[in-house]
Protein backbone atom coordinates (compact mmCIF):
# COMPACT_ATOMS: atom_id res chain seq x y z
CA UNK A 1 0.00 0.00 0.00
CA UNK A 2 1.66 3.37 -1.14
CA UNK A 3 2.29 5.94 1.50
CA UNK A 4 0.38 8.71 1.94
CA UNK A 5 0.87 10.43 5.08
CA UNK A 6 3.95 11.38 6.34
CA UNK A 7 5.37 12.48 10.05
CA UNK A 8 7.38 15.49 10.30
CA UNK A 9 10.62 14.22 10.76
CA UNK A 10 10.12 11.97 7.61
CA UNK A 11 9.60 14.96 5.74
CA UNK A 12 12.16 17.26 7.00
CA UNK A 13 15.16 14.40 6.44
CA UNK A 14 13.68 13.24 3.09
CA UNK A 15 13.72 17.14 1.62
CA UNK A 16 17.13 18.12 3.45
CA UNK A 17 15.49 20.45 6.09
CA UNK A 18 14.58 20.04 9.97
CA UNK A 19 11.40 19.84 11.94
CA UNK A 20 12.25 23.47 13.27
CA UNK A 21 11.73 24.93 9.73
CA UNK A 22 9.05 22.86 9.05
CA UNK A 23 7.23 23.93 12.13
CA UNK A 24 8.43 27.78 11.24
CA UNK A 25 6.24 27.61 7.63
CA UNK A 26 3.41 26.64 9.70
CA UNK A 27 3.79 29.34 12.40
CA UNK A 28 4.06 31.80 9.75
CA UNK A 29 0.49 30.54 7.21
CA UNK A 30 3.14 28.84 4.49
CA UNK A 31 2.69 24.79 5.20
CA UNK A 32 0.23 23.44 7.41
CA UNK A 33 0.14 19.84 7.74
CA UNK A 34 -2.62 17.92 6.60
CA UNK A 35 -3.18 16.72 10.81
CA UNK A 36 -1.74 16.68 13.68
CA UNK A 37 -1.58 13.17 15.94
CA UNK A 38 -2.34 12.29 19.24
CA UNK A 39 1.03 12.78 20.84
CA UNK A 40 1.40 16.36 19.21
CA UNK A 41 3.79 15.16 16.04
CA UNK A 42 2.39 16.85 12.60
CA UNK A 43 1.90 14.87 9.73
CA UNK A 44 1.39 15.90 5.85
CA UNK A 45 -0.02 14.90 3.08
CA UNK A 46 0.22 14.76 -0.84
CA UNK A 47 -1.14 18.20 -1.37
CA UNK A 48 1.23 19.23 1.62
CA UNK A 49 4.94 17.85 -0.05
CA UNK A 50 3.45 18.66 -3.25
CA UNK A 51 3.25 22.27 -1.76
CA UNK A 52 6.42 22.22 0.13
CA UNK A 53 8.41 20.85 -3.05
CA UNK A 54 7.31 24.44 -4.44
CA UNK A 55 8.50 26.25 -1.25
CA UNK A 56 11.50 24.60 -1.23
CA UNK A 57 12.29 25.28 -5.11
CA UNK A 58 11.56 28.93 -5.13
CA UNK A 59 14.07 29.04 -1.75
CA UNK A 60 16.43 27.93 -4.65
CA UNK A 61 15.86 31.37 -6.93
CA UNK A 62 16.29 33.71 -3.69
CA UNK A 63 12.79 34.44 -2.65
CA UNK A 64 12.30 35.36 1.08
CA UNK A 65 8.96 33.57 2.98
CA UNK A 66 6.74 36.82 2.41
CA UNK A 67 7.49 36.87 -1.56
CA UNK A 68 6.93 32.80 -0.95
CA UNK A 69 3.79 33.31 0.24
CA UNK A 70 2.68 36.01 -2.11
CA UNK A 71 3.28 33.54 -5.63
CA UNK A 72 1.55 30.64 -3.39
CA UNK A 73 -1.55 32.63 -3.02
CA UNK A 74 -2.18 33.83 -6.39
CA UNK A 75 -0.32 31.84 -8.51
CA UNK A 76 -3.59 28.83 -8.62
CA UNK A 77 -2.19 25.59 -10.73
CA UNK A 78 0.95 23.70 -8.63
CA UNK A 79 1.40 22.58 -12.09
CA UNK A 80 1.66 25.49 -13.83
CA UNK A 81 4.34 26.55 -11.54
CA UNK A 82 6.15 23.34 -11.36
CA UNK A 83 6.51 23.23 -15.28
CA UNK A 84 7.62 26.88 -15.37
CA UNK A 85 10.61 25.55 -12.61
CA UNK A 86 11.21 22.65 -14.63
CA UNK A 87 11.80 24.89 -17.47
CA UNK A 88 14.64 26.63 -15.75
CA UNK A 89 15.87 24.03 -13.63
CA UNK A 90 16.77 21.97 -17.32
CA UNK A 91 18.30 25.14 -18.59
CA UNK A 92 20.28 25.36 -15.77
CA UNK A 93 21.14 21.53 -15.92
CA UNK A 94 22.00 21.63 -19.18
CA UNK A 95 24.90 24.67 -18.25
CA UNK A 96 25.95 22.40 -15.05
CA UNK A 97 26.40 19.28 -17.19
CA UNK A 98 28.95 21.83 -19.96
CA UNK A 99 31.20 22.42 -17.09
CA UNK A 100 31.54 19.59 -15.39
CA UNK A 101 32.21 18.30 -18.38
CA UNK A 102 34.93 21.11 -19.51
CA UNK A 103 35.98 20.81 -16.16
CA UNK A 104 36.63 16.26 -15.93
CA UNK A 105 38.76 16.55 -19.43
CA UNK A 106 40.72 19.65 -17.97
CA UNK A 107 41.77 16.75 -15.18
CA UNK A 108 41.99 13.82 -17.45
CA UNK A 109 44.51 15.92 -19.32
CA UNK A 110 46.66 16.95 -16.64
CA UNK A 111 46.79 13.57 -14.77
CA UNK A 112 48.18 12.36 -18.19
CA UNK A 113 50.21 14.86 -19.33
CA UNK A 114 48.07 15.66 -21.93
CA UNK A 115 48.22 18.83 -23.82
CA UNK A 116 44.90 21.03 -22.85
CA UNK A 117 42.21 21.74 -25.64
CA UNK A 118 41.60 25.06 -24.93
CA UNK A 119 38.71 25.23 -27.32
CA UNK A 120 37.10 23.17 -24.85
CA UNK A 121 37.72 24.15 -21.64
CA UNK A 122 35.11 27.31 -20.91
CA UNK A 123 32.17 25.04 -22.52
CA UNK A 124 29.57 25.95 -20.16
CA UNK A 125 30.90 29.46 -19.05
CA UNK A 126 31.34 31.31 -22.20
CA UNK A 127 29.43 34.48 -22.53
CA UNK A 128 30.18 34.58 -26.15
CA UNK A 129 27.70 31.81 -27.16
CA UNK A 130 25.18 34.44 -28.61
CA UNK A 131 27.74 35.98 -30.78
CA UNK A 132 26.33 35.43 -33.58
CA UNK A 133 22.96 36.63 -33.09
CA UNK A 134 24.28 39.46 -31.62
CA UNK A 135 26.25 40.48 -34.47
CA UNK A 136 23.53 39.66 -36.86
CA UNK A 137 21.00 41.48 -34.96
CA UNK A 138 23.06 44.70 -33.36
CA UNK A 139 26.16 44.56 -35.74
CA UNK A 140 29.88 43.44 -35.09
CA UNK A 141 31.14 46.57 -33.02
CA UNK A 142 27.82 46.40 -30.64
CA UNK A 143 29.24 42.74 -29.96
CA UNK A 144 32.87 43.77 -30.04
CA UNK A 145 32.37 46.94 -27.08
CA UNK A 146 30.27 44.47 -25.35
CA UNK A 147 33.13 42.01 -24.66
CA UNK A 148 35.66 44.02 -24.87
CA UNK A 149 33.68 45.53 -21.28
CA UNK A 150 33.09 41.66 -20.08
CA UNK A 151 36.91 40.72 -20.54
CA UNK A 152 38.04 43.91 -18.88
CA UNK A 153 36.13 43.14 -15.26
CA UNK A 154 37.49 41.61 -12.56
CA UNK A 155 36.07 38.56 -10.54
CA UNK A 156 34.41 40.48 -8.22
CA UNK A 157 32.85 43.05 -10.86
CA UNK A 158 31.77 39.84 -12.42
CA UNK A 159 30.18 38.22 -10.11
CA UNK A 160 28.13 41.34 -9.01
CA UNK A 161 27.14 41.82 -12.22
CA UNK A 162 25.91 38.09 -12.18
CA UNK A 163 24.25 38.41 -9.00
CA UNK A 164 22.01 41.58 -10.76
CA UNK A 165 21.10 39.90 -13.41
CA UNK A 166 19.86 36.44 -11.44
CA UNK A 167 18.21 39.12 -8.82
CA UNK A 168 16.42 40.20 -11.49
CA UNK A 169 15.40 37.02 -13.25
CA UNK A 170 14.07 35.77 -10.15
CA UNK A 171 11.72 38.73 -9.50
CA UNK A 172 10.51 38.44 -13.04
CA UNK A 173 9.91 34.53 -12.20
CA UNK A 174 8.57 35.69 -8.36
CA UNK A 175 6.13 38.51 -10.21
CA UNK A 176 4.66 36.20 -13.57
CA UNK A 177 4.15 33.25 -10.90
CA UNK A 178 2.55 35.72 -8.24
CA UNK A 179 0.09 36.59 -11.04
CA UNK A 180 1.14 40.11 -11.60
CA UNK A 181 -0.61 41.94 -14.83
CA UNK A 182 2.47 43.18 -17.57
CA UNK A 183 0.78 46.83 -16.38
CA UNK A 184 0.87 46.63 -13.18
CA UNK A 185 3.51 49.10 -10.51
CA UNK A 186 5.61 45.73 -9.97
CA UNK A 187 5.65 44.64 -13.54
CA UNK A 188 6.60 48.23 -15.02
CA UNK A 189 9.21 48.60 -11.96
CA UNK A 190 11.17 45.62 -13.08
CA UNK A 191 10.38 46.67 -16.64
CA UNK A 192 12.69 49.47 -15.77
CA UNK A 193 15.28 48.17 -13.88
CA UNK A 194 15.50 45.38 -16.69
CA UNK A 195 16.26 48.51 -18.97
CA UNK A 196 18.57 50.28 -16.34
CA UNK A 197 20.30 46.69 -16.98
CA UNK A 198 20.65 46.64 -20.10
CA UNK A 199 21.93 50.42 -20.49
CA UNK A 200 24.62 49.22 -18.38
CA UNK A 201 26.09 46.77 -20.90
CA UNK A 202 28.48 48.76 -23.52
CA UNK A 203 27.85 48.05 -26.93
CA UNK A 204 23.40 47.42 -26.49
CA UNK A 205 21.36 50.13 -28.13
CA UNK A 206 20.20 51.12 -24.57
CA UNK A 207 23.51 52.33 -23.93
CA UNK A 208 24.32 54.11 -26.81
CA UNK A 209 22.80 57.82 -27.02
CA UNK A 210 20.40 58.32 -29.95
CA UNK A 211 20.03 54.47 -30.05
CA UNK A 212 16.96 53.11 -31.23
CA UNK A 213 16.11 51.75 -27.33
CA UNK A 214 11.95 51.27 -27.82
CA UNK A 215 12.92 48.65 -31.33
CA UNK A 216 15.87 47.71 -28.76
CA UNK A 217 13.55 46.66 -25.72
CA UNK A 218 10.80 45.63 -27.44
CA UNK A 219 12.91 42.94 -29.99
CA UNK A 220 14.72 41.33 -26.80
CA UNK A 221 11.23 41.06 -25.38
CA UNK A 222 10.04 39.25 -28.74
CA UNK A 223 13.17 36.95 -28.40
CA UNK A 224 12.80 36.01 -25.29
CA UNK A 225 9.31 34.65 -26.01
CA UNK A 226 10.85 32.70 -29.33
CA UNK A 227 14.24 31.23 -28.66
CA UNK A 228 13.39 28.80 -25.34
CA UNK A 229 17.36 29.62 -24.28
CA UNK A 230 16.04 33.07 -23.35
CA UNK A 231 12.79 31.85 -22.01
CA UNK A 232 14.46 29.82 -19.58
CA UNK A 233 15.77 32.56 -17.51
CA UNK A 234 11.83 33.52 -16.94
CA UNK A 235 10.15 30.22 -16.13
CA UNK A 236 9.70 29.54 -19.44
CA UNK A 237 6.90 31.14 -22.07
CA UNK A 238 4.73 31.73 -19.69
CA UNK A 239 7.15 33.86 -17.91
CA UNK A 240 9.01 35.21 -21.37
CA UNK A 241 5.88 36.60 -21.76
CA UNK A 242 5.35 38.45 -18.95
CA UNK A 243 8.23 39.84 -19.35
CA UNK A 244 7.69 40.81 -22.94
CA UNK A 245 4.75 42.34 -22.64
CA UNK A 246 6.36 44.23 -19.59
CA UNK A 247 8.92 45.65 -21.64
CA UNK A 248 6.61 46.60 -24.65
CA UNK A 249 4.00 48.77 -22.59
CA UNK A 250 7.44 50.19 -20.55
CA UNK A 251 8.99 51.05 -24.06
CA UNK A 252 6.03 52.63 -25.39
CA UNK A 253 5.21 54.64 -22.35
CA UNK A 254 8.86 56.22 -21.40
CA UNK A 255 10.92 55.50 -24.21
Amino acid sequence: MEETDWAIHRIAALAGTTSRTLRHYDSVGLLTPSRVAGNGYRHYDQAALVRLQRILLLRELGLGLPAIAAVLEHQESAVAALEAHVGWLRSEQERLARQIASVEETIASVLKGKNIMAENMFDGFDHTQYRDEVEERWGKDAYARGDSWWRGLGATARADWKERQAALNRDWIAAAAGGASASSPGAQELARRHVEWLASIPGTPASAPGGDVRGYVTGLGAMYVADPRFGANYGGEAGATFVRDALALYAEQNL
